[in-house]
């Protein structure tokens, strides 16, 4: 049986230039919560377990600020580290107390695309709120755009110790765990973000979400 020493996409950190408006779309429109606000960023809430699925970060534009994912144990850090600087990322932070009001353990990392990927254990967990089929239930994947598709692929499994589940002409699916995928890598001109998938309770409620 496979081990995955990530265990699943946890959230995902946005900047934005009008934070208020953000937080409006996402909380009375989509659906999140606020639970905490810290040094100016808002965190936001599913029906699911995940203390947030999104945190929202005033910035000069919009952006995409971190994905963040859980590590199945504390070893895992020296893990993903050593394979991760091996296939082309770049230490940012080492393990070390989370100051945000996710707490646990975290550890940042950029990509070789650039991106920061950070890693968390022992994060604040909720009791899940009854399923409604309006609500998200917790993050599906991030689909991010990439120059060389079947290098970003082959980083998350090398590093991170993702498989790959499918590849298409122009994308490349990989997972951490039992989902199909928890990252979308699709080929682009340019390095950055292409989409954040929610997951629905029920396919009426993919619906209304759209």
């Amino acid at each position: 049986m496979t081990r995955f020493p990530v265990t699943a996409l946890r959230g995902v950190d946005l900047g934005t230039p009008d934070l208020a408006r953000s937080e409006a779309f996402y909380c009375q429109t989509w659906g999140l919560e606020r639970v905490a606000d810290a040094d100016g960023a808002v965190y936001l809430r599913a029906t699911g377990s995940d203390h947030h699925v999104l945190a929202l970060h005033r910035s000069d534009r919009t952006e995409l600020k971190a994905v963040t994912f859980r590590l199945a144990d504390p070893g895992d850090f020296d893990v993903v580290s050593r394979n991760a600087i091996h296939e082309g990322a770049t230490l940012i932070a080492a393990p070390a107390p989370n100051p945000a009001p996710d707490g646990g353990v975290i550890m940042s990392l950029r990509g070789p695309e650039g991106g920061v990927l950070r890693f968390v254990h022992g994060d604040v967990r909720h009791d899940a709120r009854p399923r409604r089929s309006e609500l998200p239930e917790r993050l599906a994947h991030v689909n991010l755009n990439s120059t060389d598709v079947d290098r970003s692929a082959a980083f998350y499994e090398k590093a991170l110790g993702f498989k790959l589940t499918d590849r298409s002409a122009a994308m490349a699916f990989v997972r951490c765990n039992s989902d199909h995928h928890a990252v979308v890598i699709a080929a682009a001109r340019v390095d950055g973000l292409n989409h954040v998938a929610f997951l629905m309770p029920t396919w009426e409620g993919v619906m209304r979400g759209a």
